[in-house]
């Protein structure tokens, strides 16, 4: 074996935080090695020491893109690397990858690959921007790369984009890559296309290590998958005859149920109805168009598409967070189109949010504190204004031993979690509101496959009890295994409704492309009970100066 790559009892601290425990780690010239586990694992820490983004607290580095050079004794010849900064990293052949592009959306495709390193011409005072383009051309068509030079990043798909981002390391010379999380933002076909594109670099040479949390990507693009648990490395294995469960007990530590058993639903009346709804972001684009649905009681309503299809701004319009500028939401009959997120919670809406640091919790306060956020100001957390901190950490104490929260300590204040069991202890306050209404986005983002394993049978669980679920998700085996009727949004629109047990991934990533896959298999309109659908007119509950709670909780 050739080794491009050694990480030698590498450990990296923070305050209050081992990262990384003595990892090593050996990545072989010329294949595609997969670093596995769930967040807070420590792949993306082991990742940024090899980058330079970080300093080992011990332990050692070895690079080398043409292979590291071993003495007779056996022991490595070349010196280890110090990379201050990622600049060195660059300079002996290791570019990085990030999950957020690192693009300037206005420029080139050719201007963004050769920025800061552009050529030059007229003794150096000018750009030569036809020598760059020439350059990105020459380098895209070595490696079977399908990009335009002149395209403006903003007007490119993400794949694409992801594109220019490996050629921008490549045309700085990089000979091992670091793709963290790579597919995150793709849609199926995007994803195999990456994959091809990982082949074509293998094939030429190059080395590549992938971080990711997905056990049937990292079987299919990898030749060998490292798996990491609470900063450990516990073990290597070749892909071949390698199967998705004994990774996953690698993982988790035990054996782990990979499909969740879903009974068929029994829908009734409808308990959350979007009607209509548009909504601008940020800056003022419109983000959602004219979407419609309803979620009745007793099924589970899932939203597939790629990130940044207006599903983010569709489930903060539903759950209070952002205005509509068309359009109504009602819950159980009710209109609360106006109403505040508190009122939303009063009302039996319960929402586990897509940022959890930004939206499910106050990072310096304890999970005390944390777990009454939203029922602050009613029985039985409050009693005549005041809050009673005794019944509060018992609540705390009880999410934290149900959904297995670390520390099991709820003084710990929320920003001394990882952001796994930040997520475990949001979904445990959510459920344990007793909602007809859960709003779930992104419900086991950066959680262990275990405590997913928890939390999906729960959300069946609900979902038989008879409530009403609506559930967002970018991962396509999450979505479809636990919804009754699935819907694909792209450019803020549902594209269709499909039946998620008939529908074929590749007709679901047609359909998150905005594309129109013929025989798509539509979800049939359940049957309501008697009363449902009757046309009666909604109630407004009052809105206690709504717009001025519209973040309120």
């Amino acid at each position: 074996m050739t080794e491009a790559v050694r990480l030698d009892g590498i450990t990296k601290r923070f305050p209050g935080v081992v990262a990384n425990d003595d990892v090593t780690l050996s990545v072989e010239r010329g294949t595609v090695h997969a670093l596995l586990g769930e967040n807070g694992a420590g792949k993306t820490t082991l990742m940024n020491v090899l980058y330079g983004l970080y300093e080992p607290t011990e332990g050692d580095v070895y690079v080398d893109g043409d292979g590291l050079s071993y003495d007779d004794d056996g022991a490595i010849a070349d010196p280890p690397r110090r990379f201050d900064s990622p600049r060195d990293a660059i300079d002996a052949g290791v570019g990085m990858i990030h999950q957020h592009f690192m693009l300037v959306d206005p420029m080139t495709v050719a201007e963004n690959i050769t920025l800061g390193n552009e050529p030059r011409k007229w003794g150096g005072l000018a750009v030569d921007r036809e020598a760059a383009r020439e350059d990105v051309i020459e380098l895209s068509e070595r490696y079977g790369f399908d990009v335009e030079p002149e395209a403006t990043i903003e007007d490119i798909g993400v794949g694409v984009q992801q594109r220019v981002e490996i050629l921008k390391a490549l045309y700085r010379g990089a000979e091992i890559l670091i793709l963290d999380e790579p597919t995150a933002v793709l849609t199926p076909q995007e994803v195999e296309d990456l994959f091809e594109v990982l082949e074509e670099l293998t094939d030429a040479g190059k080395t590549v290590i992938f971080i990711t949390h997905k056990l049937g990507e990292a079987l299919e693009a990898a030749d060998e998958v490292t798996v990491l648990r609470d900063g450990k490395n516990v073990g290597s294995v070749e892909t071949a005859g390698t199967t998705r469960e004994e990774l996953a007990e690698l993982m988790v530590g035990r054996e782990v149920m990979l499909e969740t058993e879903t009974p068929p639903a029994n829908p009734g009346d409808e308990t959350l109805t979007v009607s209509g709804v548009s909504a601008d972001d940020e800056r003022g684009v419109t983000a959602v168009d004219d979407v419609s649905f309803t979620v009745r009681e007793g099924e589970v309503f899932g939203i597939a598409g790629v990130d940044g299809n207006g599903q983010s701004e569709l489930v903060e319009v539903i759950t209070g967070l952002r205005r509509p500028t068309a359009g109504s939401v009602a819950l159980e009959g009710r209109d609360v189109t106006r109403a505040s997120r508190r009122e939303r919670t009063r009302a039996g809406m319960a929402y586990i949010p897509e940022d959890r640091q930004e939206r499910g919790l106050v990072m310096d306060f304890d999970l005390t504190e944390n777990g009454v956020l939203g029922s602050q100001h009613d029985v039985p957390f409050a009693h005549n204004g005041r809050l009673d901190w005794s019944y509060a950490d018992d609540h705390a104490v009880d999410i934290i031993e149900e959904y297995d929260v670390r520390p099991p300590d709820a003084s710990a204040e929320a920003k001394s979690l990882s952001g796994g069991n930040q997520q475990k202890f949001i979904v445990g306050r959510e459920f344990a509101r007793d909602p007809s209404c859960i709003v779930a986005s992104h419900p086991t983002r950066g959680v262990d496959i275990g405590s997913t394993e928890f939390i999906h049978d729960r959300l069946i669980d609900l979902r038989d009890e008879g409530r009403a679920v609506l559930l967002v998700s970018s991962k396509l085996d999450e979505v479809r295994g636990l919804s009754d009727r699935l819907a694909v949004m792209y450019r803020g629109r549902v594209v269709d409704v499909v039946d998620p047990d008939e529908v074929t991934e590749e007709q679901l990533g047609l359909l998150m492309a905005g594309e129109e896959p013929e025989d798509v298999p539509r979800a049939p309109t359940p049957g309501a009970r008697d009363g449902a659908g009757s046309g009666e007119a909604v109630e407004t509950p009052p809105t206690d100066d709504a717009d001025a709670e519209v973040a309120d909780d």
